[in-house]
């Protein structure tokens, strides 16, 4: 069995590959990559199905690697690993991970008995697992007054990349309505509308765009992934 880890700290990837090395025994030979781009080049040329993917890299997520490689080999298992448990990487993780696909996502302040469990669990096992924190965050934001369901997400992702009602309405196949009522919907759930004084006039989509990346609800790599998206799709429009 073949592993890879792509970490693009020196310290983090020495750590991982020691944990590797003893939750998984059978693992042969530990491949490293230092950046989403390496690692889509390195599961490729190897057809590593074993992965650890950090996050966070300068160029190329782990997010969007991961997607390039369950594109390409969707039986790969993947364990996430990362600093942070926002709801944005989790939201991210969700919309690319190929049905039946094993993967886990945790956060590197895990003790090292955990991170070997998850190890094993997703790698070796073809597991789900989820950090206990991940899922403590996921549940106290999970009261319906407060999440933004998909369409909401959706919506608040084109509002973040500039987009126009009758543009994000073309590209969700929503109605003009149906957009104005999710943004609605969001701005409450964000606490935009809370925040509104009379004696001041602000605008409620900066304002909805500061709210969100205030509470993780998005992120710089969630970001970065949409504007990606939005050029495949405006491309396909022209």
């Amino acid at each position: 069995m073949r592993a890879l880890i792509v970490e693009d700290d020196q310290f983090h990837a020495t750590y991982l590959q020691d944990a590797l090395a003893e939750a998984l025994p059978e693992v042969t030979e530990i491949f490293h990559a230092t950046d989403g781009a390496a690692g889509e080049e390195e599961a490729r040329a190897g057809a590593i199905g074993a992965i650890v993917m950090d996050l966070q890299m300068d160029r190329r997520n782990g997010i969007e690697a991961a997607r390039t490689i369950w594109a390409e080999r969707p039986q790969s298992r993947i364990l996430f690993w990362s600093n942070y448990a926002d709801d944005a990487y989790f939201r991210g993780i969700e919309q690319i991970v190929p049905e039946d696909s094993a993967y886990g996502y945790i956060l590197k302040t895990a003790s090292r008995d955990r991170l070997k469990l998850a190890l094993r669990a997703v790698l070796a096992e073809g597991q789900i697992m989820v950090d206990r924190e991940i899922h403590r965050r996921q549940k106290s934001a999970a009261s319906p007054r407060t999440r933004l369901d998909d369409s909401e997400f959706a919506v608040l992702i084109d509002l973040a990349l500039g987009l126009q009602d009758k543009l994000i309405a073309e590209r969700r196949g929503m109605s003009l309505r149906t957009v104005q009522n999710r943004l609605l919907s969001l701005y409450e759930k964000l606490g935009v509308l809370s925040d509104l004084d009379d004696d001041l006039t602000l605008n409620k989509r900066v304002r909805a765009l500061n709210r969100a990346l205030v509470t993780r609800t998005i992120n710089i790599e969630t970001l970065d992934a949409a504007q990606r998206d939005l050029e495949t799709w405006l491309s396909g429009r022209r």
